[in-house]
């Protein structure tokens, strides 16, 4: 998701009828994620190259906004990484087998 060009279709943040989020969706179809997802494993560089990614973007975005919408979009990436801290644990959750081994 790169920087959207003037008349481009806006990127929908959520599902309008079930109110879902689209954002792992959306990130799920990114070029740097598609490379660093494709061998099955995420090495030190792979991490470290989506953080300068993420910390560049926050670079360019965060003076850009008045103190209130600095507040919101902070509040917005908290919420939206605890929930997917919380999703990922989750899946680990149901991924895990549900009985015991007997021996």
């Amino acid at each position: 998701m790169s920087e959207q060009k003037p008349g481009a279709a806006r990127v929908a943040w959520f599902d309008e009828a079930t109110h879902a989020p689209l954002i792992v969706e959306h990130a799920q179809r990114l070029e740097s994620f598609l490379a660093a997802v494709a061998d099955g494993e995420i090495d030190r560089d792979e991490l470290s190259g989506q953080e300068a990614r993420v910390v560049d973007l926050m670079k360019q975005l965060e003076p850009k906004l008045d103190p209130a919408l600095h507040a919101q979009v902070t509040e917005l990436l908290c919420e939206l990484t605890a929930y997917d801290i919380m999703h990922t644990m989750h899946i680990m959750q149901q991924a895990r087998p549900k009985s015991g081994f007997r021996g």
